[in-house]
């Protein structure tokens, strides 16, 4: 299914990557968000589940091998056009996940990749949509401890 004006919304899984308080964050270099900073993440591909997409989009995005736990959040991605159509319509299901391995590094549709601390967090250019994902994913992490 085409992305850019879908007939119907599409599943997108975020990977809310948690470790030592701080929470990976990438700059998209593809439309939509391109250039803005966001969760790491992509759409769901046919017969994958959820939590194996949230792997597969952090390890093209960030080169981090991760494991998907908890589902964090559930929310609409709509932009309209100009005109009001739906140039892009996601539903996103955001997961709370861990690193198993590997080393921060930007690929796949991320430009960079960093890791961004909660005192960053209130000041950092990011969707309020995403930072309070965030905020839940680093309560949870403290909760764990």
């Amino acid at each position: 299914m085409k992305r850019e004006y879908p007939d119907r919304p599409l599943v997108g899984v975020g990977a809310v990557i948690v470790r030592d308080h701080r929470v990976v964050v990438v700059q998209r270099s593809t439309e939509p968000l391109k250039g803005q900073w966001s969760i790491p993440g992509g759409a769901l591909e046919v017969g994958e589940t959820l939590r194996q997409c949230a792997a597969r989009e952090a390890l093209e995005e960030t080169g981090l091998r991760i494991e998907a736990f908890d589902m964090l959040d559930v929310f609409d991605s709509i932009y309209l056009d100009p005109d009001g159509r739906a140039r892009y319509h996601y539903v996103l299901i955001d997961f709370f996940c861990r690193v198993l391995d590997g080393e921060l590094k930007a690929g796949g549709d991320a430009a960079q990749a960093r890791w961004l601390g909660r005192e960053e967090l209130g000041n950092f250019a990011i969707t309020e949509t995403a930072r309070k994902v965030i905020r839940k994913a680093l309560e949870r992490e403290q909760g764990s401890e």
